[in-house]
């Protein structure tokens, strides 16, 4: 009997991947929300006229969406904000769609209308991902700041689910919603066979607004709590030993004990563990901003690791950039001696770009991810040894 699997488990993404094909695109709509989220590291008032006048045309998302199609690209996240705020959302998806992509949708469903749910009957997403932040209205208000969009998100998705259009449900572990998130997850598993999932790490503001980061800080769980709840749901748990534990470093590379040794320096072991990039970013991917600037990882944004993209093509940024990020060396004794030679650096959320968003430095060390990581690391060394008793 044949096996059934999944589109997205084919072996043959791994070998694209080893070949830096770009098959996912993350296209950010607009940086403009209907919602003012507490913990948003992105969302603009929905009337912003400045951030409105720089979001690109369906023109320019058609032209960039024919030059990733040539280079391989066929997921496409569409994200913002909220992508449901563009009065012509309808006709860039349908343009993604014709042009052989298969689409994602972020949103928080309080702007689903009839005609968002013909599109969606006609021209099936991949798949729709729709935020849950309570389910009291409360709760739900206490989060988004916005009278009556617990209403609007609930009428959202039970059009949504009542005309069975696919939808995944995802939570924040938010300080405002932490008393609710055990009737968070009853409440999506409830409504979708399709996996739910929450995120506990808040990172901060694109902008890096210093009053907005603050309120995001406020809403961050301690490293007990993100561990509290990793732990109690099974399946995430079960992936972290799988995906995680068996990956820590069982020992330290010693690299960090010589850097100052001239020949260790110049050896093509030290010249890899100095890269500041350590990961496989770009590899399979890349995020355009609602404003048109090419990221090689959403997430990062400092000075010198974008690309205008109204000043030259797609291909043209992604060179450059595959270039100069991948040379990039840290300079950082602190960093040789601590996160670029941690052993339990699979548990931690710390990178070059959450570096910057955090601290204005590539570099900058974050105390706050040593402690999740460092939490993470004895709940899986208490959950081996749990294991290992007869």
């Amino acid at each position: 009997m044949a096996k059934k699997i999944e589109i997205q488990e084919l072996p043959l993404w791994k070998k694209l991947a080893r070949r830096q094909t770009p098959l996912s695109v993350e296209l950010e709509l607009t940086a403009r929300c209907n919602l003012n989220c507490r913990h948003c590291y992105i969302n603009r008032p929905a009337g912003d006229k400045v951030s409105k006048s720089e979001e690109l045309t369906l023109d320019d998302i058609a032209l960039l969406a024919d030059q990733a199609a040539r280079l391989g690209s066929m997921w496409c996240l569409l994200t913002g904000g909220e992508p449901l705020l563009r009065s012509d959302f309808s006709d860039i998806y349908v343009t993604l769609k014709k042009k052989g992509f298969l689409p994602t949708v972020f949103t928080n469903a309080c702007l689903i209308k009839d005609h968002h749910v013909r599109l969606f009957r006609k021209y099936p997403p991949r798949d729709i991902e729709v935020s849950v932040y309570g389910v009291t209205q409360e709760t739900y208000e206490s989060v988004t700041r916005v009278p009556g969009s617990f209403k609007a998100f609930s009428r959202g998705l039970d059009l949504l689910l009542s005309n069975d259009i696919g939808v995944t449900l995802k939570a924040m572990a938010l300080r405002s919603n932490l008393h609710e998130m055990e009737a968070i997850a009853r409440f999506c598993r409830d409504r979708t066979k399709l996996p739910f999932r929450f995120d506990p790490f808040l990172h901060l503001r694109y902008d890096r607004n210093p009053f907005r980061n603050e309120e995001i800080k406020q809403e961050r769980l301690s490293s007990e709590e993100i561990v509290a709840l990793e732990t109690q749901d099974e399946k995430r748990f079960q992936g972290m030993k799988t995906n995680c534990d068996n990956l820590i470093f069982p020992e330290k590379t010693g690299y960090e004990d010589h850097i100052s040794n001239e020949e260790m320096g110049k050896s093509d072991a030290f010249k890899a563990f100095k890269k500041l990039f350590r990961c496989g970013i770009g590899n399979g991917g890349f995020a355009i901003s609602h404003d048109g600037q090419l990221r090689l990882c959403s997430s990062l944004v400092a000075p010198g690791t974008t690309f205008n993209l109204r000043k030259g093509s797609l291909q043209e940024g992604l060179d450059m950039l595959h270039a100069r990020i991948k040379a990039m060396e840290t300079t950082s004794k602190a960093i040789l001696r601590t996160c670029n030679s941690c052993e339990i650096v699979n548990l931690c959320m710390w990178c070059p770009a959450m570096a910057y968003l955090e601290t204005g430095d590539v570099e900058g060390e974050v105390s706050y991810f040593c402690e999740v990581a460092h939490a993470r690391a004895r709940a899986l060394k208490g959950a081996k040894e749990i294991e290992s008793v007869p």
